[in-house]
């Protein structure tokens, strides 16, 4: 498969990172010099400097060879517009990142009339996460699978009584859960039955969604639940939008605190029923006289990183039951549990994990990017012609870093062991290290003679820069 990525921005950067360990070729434009030497010294991919708007351009790279383009500019119109150009030209199919709300509101006729097969929406996919954290009340968030019938959470072990010290097979009251990974001091560890939990590490459970809950209950790592009514979002920009546009229709009381005047009387009109406050969101002392300290929630989803983890911290120090924020820095991640943060969500990893999806085609039903894109969780489900349906775990040879966490069979979910038998339908949940994606193939493709180890001995050919 051949995918070409047009704007190597943090999107185009991460789908193409996400891809490096597939069977896929990845070619990355963008006009700028400085940025293709910077994918050329981190990616293994062709780098092209070259404006992808060029209809000479996408000729000369030969686009009518490539499976899939994805459109990743900052420009919503430039985007529409290559996606059209490759698809006149022969590229199979297209993508496109499309911000604009005013073009969310006519998707089908952009999709129809512009030849693009998928849009994604970096604003309104995070907009949307948050608000289904909020609106389904969880106690804390990391994910859900299965239909909700799985779900898969970090937990800092110094919370678990009698944890510290003991091998995994020892720990009180996992029958029914499994420990996919730890990390340990920035270090991802791929447990077994024997490997000694330490204090300070981060173990990620995956289970039934009914026996996450019973261990949260048990080591009392929930607040009571309180139902959210009053959320104040700060930054009015396309997330803050998004983000209260939904929640006012759930019918919660939303005030917005935007330091742009313009924006302020944008989001007054757009937004019936939202309190809107023009004001510095980093003023403490107006967030007070705005009653911060009779909301329910409080979510920072400015464009600054530093600036929602401070107030995000602030709020929570004021007793705010739930305090949420954007980033966009992998690096700043291992701090959120540090801070007492409830969650943080990043926007380009959850569209990196849709395109991802949409690449995969429909037997994947979620791509869940975790651990800084160093991991992934992959849903599948099981079709006729794969070589795996009647085999056992054990005898796929998987390497230690895939695992299949759950498999939900005629509707109930199994925590597998090696002896576990993989029936067609099946949908199973996947855990699996970036470096082992390529183990995804037997899940995804019916098997053409090629052995799951000779998977990790190919040799991958070195690409080249061009320039134009």
């Amino acid at each position: 498969m051949k995918v070409m990525i047009i704007g190597a921005g943090k999107l185009g950067y991460k789908v193409a990172e996400s891809l490096l360990n597939s069977h896929i070729d990845v070619t990355v434009v963008d006009s700028s010099a400085k940025v293709i030497n910077s994918i050329n010294d981190h990616l293994d991919v062709l780098a092209v400097n070259a404006n992808g708007l060029e209809v000479g351009v996408l000729k000369e790279l030969g686009i009518e060879k490539y499976d899939l383009l994805i459109a990743s500019t900052s420009s919503d119109e430039t985007n529409t517009i290559i996606c059209t150009l490759a698809k006149k030209l022969g590229c199979k199919k297209t993508i496109a990142r499309i911000r604009n709300p005013e073009y969310m509101t006519q998707l089908d006729f952009i999709k129809n009339e512009m030849g693009i097969d998928h849009i994604v929406s970096p604003d309104l996919a995070i907009a949307s996460e948050i608000s289904r954290y909020l609106l389904k009340r969880y106690s804390f968030y990391f994910g859900d699978f299965a239909k909700g019938k799985v779900q898969m959470h970090d937990f800092h072990v110094n919370n678990l009584k009698n944890f510290i010290d003991k091998r995994v097979m020892d720990l009180p009251g996992m029958e029914e859960l499994l420990i996919v990974a730890i990390m340990r001091d920035g270090n991802i560890i791929i447990p077994d039955g024997t490997t000694i939990i330490k204090e300070n590490d981060i173990i990620y459970i995956m289970g039934k969604s009914d026996n996450i809950q019973k261990m949260i209950e048990v080591y009392e790592l929930t607040s009571e639940k309180k139902y959210i009514k009053n959320v104040m979002i700060f930054g009015g920009g396309k997330v803050g939008y998004y983000l209260a546009k939904q929640l006012l229709q759930a019918k919660i009381n939303v005030t917005i605190i935007e330091r742009d005047r313009n924006r302020c009387i944008y989001l007054s009109e757009k937004l019936n029923g939202a309190l809107v406050i023009h004001g510095d969101g980093t003023d403490i002392n107006l967030l007070e006289e705005e009653n911060l300290s009779s909301m329910d929630a409080f979510i920072a989803v400015t464009d600054f990183d530093e600036q929602n983890l401070l107030m995000t911290l602030m709020a929570k120090q004021s007793g705010i039951n739930k305090v949420i924020a954007k980033i966009s820095r992998p690096n700043y991640e291992q701090i959120i549990e540090k801070l007492g943060i409830d969650v943080a969500f990043n926007p380009i990893y959850i569209t990196a994990s849709d395109i991802l999806k949409f690449i995969r085609g429909g037997k994947v039903v979620s791509v869940s990017l975790l651990l800084g894109g160093q991991a992934e969780v992959t849903e599948v489900i099981v079709e006729e012609g794969l070589k795996i349906i009647g085999k056992k775990i054990s005898e796929l040879n998987l390497p230690k870093g895939v695992i299949v966490g759950a498999i939900v069979h005629k509707g109930k979910v199994i925590i597998p062991k090696g002896s576990t038998v993989i029936d067609a339908r099946d949908r199973l949940i996947i855990f699996s290290l970036t470096s082992n994606i390529d183990a995804l193939d037997i899940f995804l493709k019916p098997s053409r003679g090629v052995r799951i180890n000779e998977l990790f001995h190919r040799n991958k050919s070195n690409r080249n820069t061009t320039n134009y």
